[in-house]
């Protein structure tokens, strides 16, 4: 049960790796996308925190000046 194969050419090799760098290219630009939306959640998540904590620091530490009149 002997198969006869052909040899390897050059041409198969290019051909066999330009098919997997186009699936390489598609799979690397539907997940920009995904990174993308994620880095611009996080950024502003961290910015509302800081906010919130920066008023929450500013009430703790903030000075109530009275006035009286004499």
């Amino acid at each position: 049960m002997a198969t006869a194969e052909k040899p390897v050419t050059r041409y198969d090799i290019e051909a066999k790796f330009r098919q997997l760098q186009g699936e390489v290219e598609t799979t690397a630009e539907s997940a920009r996308s995904y990174v993308l939306i994620g880095g611009i959640a996080g950024a502003i998540l961290i910015l509302l925190l800081a906010y919130i904590f920066g008023r929450r620091t500013g009430r703790k530490k903030s000075t109530v000046v009275e006035i009286r009149r004499l």
